[in-house]
């Protein structure tokens, strides 16, 4: 009898919404031109990073506190009020608020800035994430989603961005000029919910999230992190061991959120493959299916019997490639993050959603569709969830003024 009771209420409560989310936009001025950039986009043809993404005004000068404290007042609170007009929901309403900005520290907080704004949030449960990188959004979200198997009826905002106007390297060192190259300005916001009753508004449903840390492998942790150079510029220093405990972290992940979300049929014929070629040496055959020409295609689980979309962060041109021959995806499936790196460069915890917008922009998704979220952040960890499409999607949100 208790179990029954169990899982009646796990069906009942255990459940997580989004009703709308909306992405940052920089306006023109924040763009510079080509003869600007040039110098830059042409030293680095090979991370996939064109002219049109929105650069820095602190490339010009150094930048200071109000700098940055305009930079994410302009991102966080633009998304905002978008979201709260889109979606008709008034401040007072929130019940939780979680800020992820991973590289900035003010007092009063961010959060404080934000309630302050709104007003009339007196009780609302505030988080204040900090140094979760590229991953700090999905990690938002399974903050939220286990807040409301305890919290009902609530409604959440998860506000994720990055600080990047004091972060920008001012320095000599080759290595550490990398990700002046990659980042850019970008941000989204998210409302979320947990009342069943309001099914019929919500736009996506979070069916499974994994989360997995390799940061006791000391590659892995040392292989993105903030430091000064011998001259005290402050910046990210990019290791040659990333791709290596990206893959790590993914693969680890993915042996554990597999199983969740294929249909048994398709893990009933990955086993009965392996069994019955139990004699192959180690390494002959892989976890899931891949593009390589000397995998044996049969021989790893295909991840599109269960998933409909693949949503990568957009990080980089040769991780996502990396990513899209080790999990057997086409330019098709790899077209959104391309778009996204391309449009509005790494945007750092907001990529995902950016991605997310490609897609619902270009009318693909349609009720009932399967996402996968794929996001890897410096520690190293990885972070992975899927989303079930609850109605058909095709809002444009930052993807409007754009040609097809």
């Amino acid at each position: 009898m208790e179990l029954f009771i169990t899982i009646f209420l796990v069906f009942l409560y255990f459940i997580c919404y989004i009703v709308a989310y909306e992405c940052y936009k920089a306006p023109d001025d924040m763009k510079l031109d080509t003869e600007t950039c040039g110098n830059l986009v042409l030293r680095n043809k090979n991370l996939g990073v064109g002219e049109y993404k929105f650069l820095l005004q602190a490339m010009r000068r150094i930048p200071n506190l109000s700098d940055a404290l305009s930079e994410i007042n302009d991102i966080v609170f633009s998304t905002l009020d978008k979201l709260f007009a889109k979606t008709g929901v008034f401040s007072s309403e929130i019940d939780v608020l979680v800020v992820t900005i991973s590289i900035i520290s003010s007092v009063p907080s961010i959060p404080a800035r934000v309630i302050n704004r709104y007003k009339k949030m007196e009780d609302v449960k505030v988080f204040n994430l900090s140094g979760m990188g590229c991953s700090a959004s999905v990690i938002a979200v399974d903050l939220v989603n286990h807040l409301f198997q305890t919290y009902k009826n609530q409604l959440a905002i998860v506000v994720s961005s990055e600080s990047l106007s004091p972060n920008w390297y001012i320095g000599k060192e080759r290595s550490m000029m990398l990700p002046n190259i990659l980042f850019r300005i970008g941000g989204c916001s998210l409302l979320l919910k947990n009342k069943r009753g309001l099914k019929h508004r919500a736009i996506l449903k979070l069916n499974h999230l994994v989360r997995t840390h390799v940061g006791s492998i000391d590659e892995a942790y040392g292989s993105c992190t903030r430091i000064e150079d011998d001259q005290g510029n402050c910046g990210f220093f990019l290791t040659k061991n990333l791709p290596k405990a990206a893959a790590k972290a993914v693969s680890m992940n993915l042996r554990v959120l597999v199983p969740k979300m294929l249909p048994l049929r398709e893990l009933i014929r990955y086993s009965m493959y392996n069994n019955l070629h139990a004699s192959d040496p180690i390494g002959t055959t892989t976890y899931w299916r891949n593009k390589s020409k000397t995998s044996n295609p049969e021989s790893g689980l295909n991840l599109k019997s269960g998933i409909d979309y693949f949503c990568i962060h957009p990080g980089r041109r040769a991780v996502i490639d990396a990513m899209g021959r080790s999990l057997g995806l086409n330019e098709y499936n790899l077209e959104p993050t391309r778009m996204a790196l391309h449009r509005f460069g790494n945007t750092s915890a907001a990529g995902l959603w950016y991605v997310l917008s490609y897609m619902e922009a270009k009318k693909r998704l349609k009720q009932g569709d399967r996402i996968l979220m794929i996001s890897p952040g410096a520690g190293f960890k990885c972070n992975n969830c899927v989303w079930e499409v609850m109605k058909n999607l095709d809002d444009v949100n930052v993807w409007g003024r754009l040609y097809w």
